[in-house]
């Protein structure tokens, strides 16, 4: 295995993409869902990058990417439609210890973006290390069909009662073997059914009903 899997936070971190297209686009939509501090440099930005600085929610350096431009990011995306222009940003920011990510060149990149699914709290990604975007894709599309926003509720549930299953399972032991006993596709399908509450009860009953192991 070559990646390291991580997920990072990149709330309030200084991030920078170079480029104002559709690509660029993306990866500035994504950076901003996580809260990170976004800085564009580009002379041109598509509508929607535009309409977010009319609204002062990211920062336009409204020129092509120059040199010196890119000390002090934590990750920088280099996302022009200049292969060039790319990689000489790509080099500079990596010297200035940014973590890279260049869109046409997997080669130098310190990290590739995962096909993901979101689900509230719930994040599934698919990564081929850069090999085939093509095949993320149709995995990504396999599993969406398989866990659904339902998943996102029942993790919202667990989250919830889990301070509270703690407290009346005092051992790891006990709560791990509590867990793998309760979440089920009874539960699954209450909530899939808008049946939260009965979901809720499902597995309070089921901690009254688990005492301690003899």
């Amino acid at each position: 295995m070559e990646l390291y899997p991580i997920n990072l936070k990149l709330a309030g971190r200084r991030c920078a993409v170079v480029g104002g297209g559709a690509v660029a686009a993306r990866k500035v939509m994504l950076l901003m869902a996580v809260a990170a501090e976004v800085s564009v440099f580009s002379p041109v930005l598509t509508p929607g990058l535009a309409s977010l600085v009319e609204a002062r929610r990211l920062t336009w350096v409204p020129r092509a990417y120059n040199p010196g431009d890119l000390y002090s990011f934590f990750l920088v995306f280099c996302a022009t439609d200049q292969p060039d222009a790319n990689r000489q940003a790509a080099a500079e920011a990596r010297a200035a210890g940014a973590l890279v990510n260049c869109a046409d060149a997997p080669e130098l990149s310190d990290f590739y973006v995962p096909a993901h699914i979101v689900h509230g709290d719930l994040l599934i990604t698919v990564s081929t290390g850069g090999g085939s975007p093509a095949l993320a894709r149709r995995l990504k599309e396999d599993i969406a069909a398989r866990y659904g926003p339902e998943y996102g509720h029942y993790l919202a549930l667990i989250a919830k009662l889990r301070p509270e299953i703690k407290g009346r399972l005092s051992t790891a032991k006990e709560r791990e073997k509590f867990w793998r006993e309760t979440i089920d596709h009874e539960a699954l399908n209450l909530i899939k059914s808008g049946k939260f509450s009965e979901a809720e009860e499902r597995i309070r009953h089921a901690a009254c009903c688990t005492g301690p192991e003899s």
